[in-house]
Formats: C-alpha cells, structure tokens, sequence
C-alpha cells in the first residue's frame, strides 16, 4: 500500500505514524548489524512500533496527539514516554520540514532497510 500525500494537504497523526512504521525497518537493519548487544535497541523499537501501530488505529485528531501520545504513556515506565517525545518530534518535523515529509512519503528510502545493506 502507498501512501502519498499531496504536498498542501494537512497530515494526520495517523498517516505521520503509517508513514513512520517504515522508517523502523531501516532502525532494525542497523541494529542487527551491530556488534554489541542491541537487546535495549530491540525493546526501545518495539515501544516505539506499538505507539505508532495504536496511533494508527485510534486516529488521535492533530488537536489531540500531543494529548494522546501523553495519555497512551502516563502508566509506562520511561522509555515508553522517551519514545513517545521522539514521536512527538518527529510529527513536528514533519510538519514543518518539507524535505523530512517528501521522503516518509517515498517510503523512508535507506541503505539500511531490509537488514543487509539495502532495499
């Protein structure tokens, strides 16, 4: 599935999140590669995925993700609120980086994605 968004039209905290759930792919590919232990790197993407996959089904309006993203995190530990605020900034660069839109909506393009140095 694409989605591409007209370059004018408002994007919804749902469609920010699909749009970065692909952007984990390329996160992983690096985190396999590392020679350290990435057990934490694991657990921090699979906080971050499950915010984003939930954003995605509830659709928090753009008046409320700041709120819901706060909200869905009260009762975390830590990371889960870390996540939450790496979220919360990448939704505002997104709104106002034009160039950071353009490409979550070519689909995150990354030498990294797909785990072996390319997609």
């Amino acid at each position: 599935m694409s989605t591409v968004l007209s370059e004018h039209a408002p994007l919804s905290p749902a469609d920010f999140c699909r749009l970065l759930l692909r952007t984990l792919e390329a996160s992983d590919g690096r985190r396999r590669r590392r020679k350290r232990n990435t057990t934490p790197d694991a657990i921090g993407l699979g906080m971050k995925r499950s915010l984003l996959e939930r954003a995605v089904e509830e659709a928090p309006t753009v008046e409320a993700f700041e709120g819901w993203l706060l909200a869905a995190t009260m009762a975390e530990e830590g990371g889960a609120r870390a996540m939450a605020r790496d979220i919360h900034d990448e939704w505002q660069m997104a709104q106002q980086a034009p160039a950071f839109r353009a490409w979550l909506e070519r689909g995150a393009p990354s030498d990294d994605a797909g785990g072996e140095g390319g997609s």
